[in-house]
């Protein structure tokens, strides 16, 4: 299969245009990150989009980075869409930095992002994007505001109809947990990048600048820690089909001259239902999942009793949570899907970049991901845009031991229809 050929139909008008023609394959020279993949070449088909892929993930983390620093120095940085979720000049810049670097790259893969432009040329901050692009843009002179806008489009809702045939596309969530990047240091938020191949999804890349290891060890243990001793080096994981999950500490990556250590990465092995430690989203309490009804939920180690599961926090997107099953931080991770009226039936609905990176770094990790019937997640289902995904009642993220045993749970305990 060619890769490369063109799988969806892009409209001109939101199809960025390169000022300069340049030959795809010795673009990957450009490739700038000094990181080694922890696989060779051999092993995985998709090495090189995997090797871009991490370069421009690790700048767009240095992008939030930057961004963060001053963020609360201007208020005005922050905004407010249309559903009430915060969006701030990073979402923007992440998504043309990333949509200008991979279409570079690889111009016949389409685009499917959480952001358009639309919102942001209602504001003054579109000076303000460009400058955070340029900054870690590999051709600068060529960031232009207009470059910028149509980059951020390119993964906006109006820029690809796929129809029903399988598809090769980039998923790209700029930042997942928005609420938790404008929060403080304790917040985590997540850049996230995935590449389907005609229906698969063959690799995953995610950044988590303020990840700690120690946070939560220490909420798992029940450790109490005091003063500022923690230390956010941040975090990046990668995933090939058929090559494992993979971490690495972001800070080794940032500083050339420390040596690169990969860790790959297992769920945990836990068996024993109420031995595993869950965690689940800020906005849904415990009360409105199936299992409340068989478990209550606790957050110390040390009240943990019969009929008691251990809730492990985190503030962040859904994908923190993944990364959390994905290294064996957490056994479990229940997200309850909202609902909508699809061909006029209710039904479950996500968007798509909230999941697809996760999906594949828990599989290879040995994990596990379905609905709460226990079906495949279909990216597919979504025939014209590839933009959401419809799973019965919920996603039911786990370290594959106790799959089976919660699903039965769910079903016994609610009806998902």
């Amino acid at each position: 299969m060619d890769l490369l050929r063109c799988s969806a139909v892009q409209f001109p008008e939101t199809h960025f245009r390169r000022p300069f023609r340049m030959a795809l394959r010795p673009c990957f020279a450009a490739v700038r990150s000094s990181l080694s993949l922890p696989f060779p070449v051999q092993e995985a088909k998709y090495y090189r989009e995997l090797e871009a892929a991490v370069d421009v993930v690790e700048r767009a983390c240095r992008l939030c980075v930057d961004v963060k620093s001053s963020l609360f120095s201007d208020d005005d940085r922050i905004l407010e869409k249309n559903d009430q979720t915060p969006v701030t000049i990073a979402d923007f810049g992440v998504q043309a930095l990333i949509s200008l670097e991979m279409n570079r790259l690889f111009p016949s893969i389409p685009l499917v992002a959480e952001e358009d432009s639309l919102f942001l040329r209602s504001t003054n901050l579109v000076g303000s994007v460009v400058d955070v692009v340029a900054n870690k843009a590999t051709f600068r002179d060529e960031i232009t505001e207009d470059n910028v806008l149509k980059a951020i489009d390119r993964g906006g809702k109006d820029a690809c109809i796929f129809g029903p045939n399988p598809a090769t596309y980039w998923v790209l969530d700029p930042i997942d947990g928005t609420r938790g990047f404008v929060k403080g240091v304790e917040a985590l938020y997540v850049v996230a990048l995935a590449l389907v191949v005609e229906g698969q999804i063959v690799l995953g890349v995610m950044g988590c600048p303020n990840w700690d290891e120690d946070y939560f060890v220490n909420c798992v243990t029940g450790v109490q820690e005091t003063g500022n001793n923690f230390s956010r080096s941040g975090m990046i994981m990668v995933s090939h089909v058929g090559c494992g999950t993979w971490k690495q500490k972001l800070s080794d990556m940032l500083t050339i001259e420390l040596p690169q250590s990969w860790t790959r990465c297992s769920v945990d092995g836990c068996q024993v239902l109420k031995e595993a430690r869950f965690c689940t989203p800020e906005s849904q309490n415990w009360e409105s999942f199936p299992l409340s009804s068989s478990f209550n939920a606790k957050t110390n180690t040390g009240k943990i009793g019969k009929g008691d599961i251990l809730l492990v926090p985190a503030c962040c997107g859904s994908l923190c949570k993944y990364m959390m099953v994905a290294s064996g931080r957490a056994s479990v991770f229940l997200l309850r899907a909202t609902t909508r009226k699809v061909m006029k039936k209710i039904s479950g609905y996500a968007p798509a970049w909230d999941h697809a990176v996760g999906i594949i770094c828990v599989h290879e990790a040995g994990g596990k991901v379905t609905d709460w019937e226990g079906s495949s997640i279909d990216f597919a289902a979504d025939q014209v845009a590839r933009r959401a995904i419809f799973p019965s009642g919920g996603f039911l993220v786990t370290n594959h031991s106790l799959h089976t045993e919660i699903l039965g749970l769910i079903s016994s305990n609610s009806s998902i229809n």
